[in-house]
């Protein structure tokens, strides 16, 4: 049986943007996250083969990293326009770690870019390298800990009368830096993007040598990634029992893990087999199906534990003009990434 509520545009409005939000975060975590990954594969660069990983990554990441960060520009506007009383606390709340990662975000295109064009001398390319570098581990850290610390309640809307009690370093700090539940989040996002550039990279390698390399280093950190994994859910049961009840029961929760351990496996075989194209698929599959178990788990709420995403929604209109413009936009912004990819990654590595 339909529910009013269910029938009422008003209610499936606020949902149709979340998804979108959600959407465009699985696209930056697949696309801008595998190049934070390629920083951190540069970083641990070593060996005769230094400087050919390092070239390899450049030329993996070069043609498009500017684009990749239109998905996280898009959640940001979808936020700020359609759930601006969240967009409002999130920023406020966790203004110092948002601050830290956008820092981090600058620096590291910044970085880049100089490294690029700037001197090829070897004391002027290991400055850029190590800004670049650093950058690529510290960002994706603070972004899983802010996702960390919403996931977890940490963060609730206070009255006014209670944040007059309140110091800062309690309202601002605690939140994120106290808890182990976030930090656990913000390494496994670390080791998410690393086994993802190290997956993408066995295709766009293109002799075997490489191919092996990042082979082995796709291997490592996926299981790195289920040890951070079984870890994290460790921290939730002692730390946060609904969280944890949240992330292990009921149909959805199985079936998302069920679905994620299915990935896992198929990548973990493709590499072992040097199927690379179905490993670099797989691995997608692998840190999608994580991001959604983490949607799913926080559905209805957009800000736990009891503010729904319908009750921080902005205007139907608001929503409607919104949804129409994104519809207009995705005509032209999809076609222009088709094309871009095509343009820049024809050229593939063979399994």
């Amino acid at each position: 049986m339909i529910s009013a509520a269910a029938t009422d545009l008003t209610w499936t409005l606020p949902h149709a943007v979340a998804g979108t939000m959600v959407l465009s975060l699985n696209a930056y975590v697949l696309l801008g996250g595998a190049d934070f990954g390629g920083g951190v594969w540069d970083l641990f660069a070593r060996g005769k083969d230094r400087d050919a990983q390092r070239t390899l990554i450049a030329d993996a990441i070069g043609p498009i990293w500017e684009a990749n960060h239109v998905w996280l520009i898009l959640v940001v506007v979808l936020m700020f326009t359609c759930f601006p009383k969240a967009f409002a606390h999130f920023a406020t709340e966790l203004h110092i770690p948002i601050t830290v990662m956008l820092v981090g975000i600058v620096l590291r295109g910044s970085a880049f870019t100089f490294r690029t064009y700037d001197s090829k001398r070897d004391h002027v390319q290991r400055r850029w390298g190590r800004i670049f570098s650093v950058a690529s581990l510290l960002t994706p850290v603070i972004l899983g800990v802010c996702l960390g610390t919403v996931a977890s309640g940490a963060v609730p809307i206070r009255s006014v009368a209670s944040l007059r009690t309140v110091s800062f370093v309690e309202r601002f700090v605690d939140p994120w830096a106290r808890s182990p539940f976030p930090w656990a989040v913000g390494l496994l996002t670390l080791v998410l993007f690393a086994f993802l550039a190290a997956s993408y990279l066995t295709v766009e390698a293109t002799d075997d040598r490489m191919r092996d390399l990042f082979r082995r280093r796709a291997q490592q950190s996926q299981v790195v990634l289920l040890v951070l994994a079984v870890m994290t859910l460790a921290i939730a049961r002692a730390g946060d029992p609904l969280l944890f009840q949240g992330l292990t029961q009921g149909r959805t929760a199985l079936l998302m893990h069920a679905v994620t351990a299915v990935a896992a496996t198929t990548a973990f075989w493709a590499l072992a087999t040097r199927h690379f194209q179905v490993a670099r698929l797989a691995a997608a599959a692998q840190a999608s199906f994580i991001l959604w178990g983490w949607a799913w788990t926080q559905y209805p709420w957009m800000l736990p534990p009891d503010r729904t995403i319908t009750e921080l929604a902005a205007p139907r209109i608001t929503l409607a003009l919104t949804l129409g413009a994104l519809a207009v936009g995705t005509m032209m912004l999809l076609p222009s990434f088709v094309y871009l990819f095509r343009v820049f990654k024809t050229r593939e590595g063979g399994e």
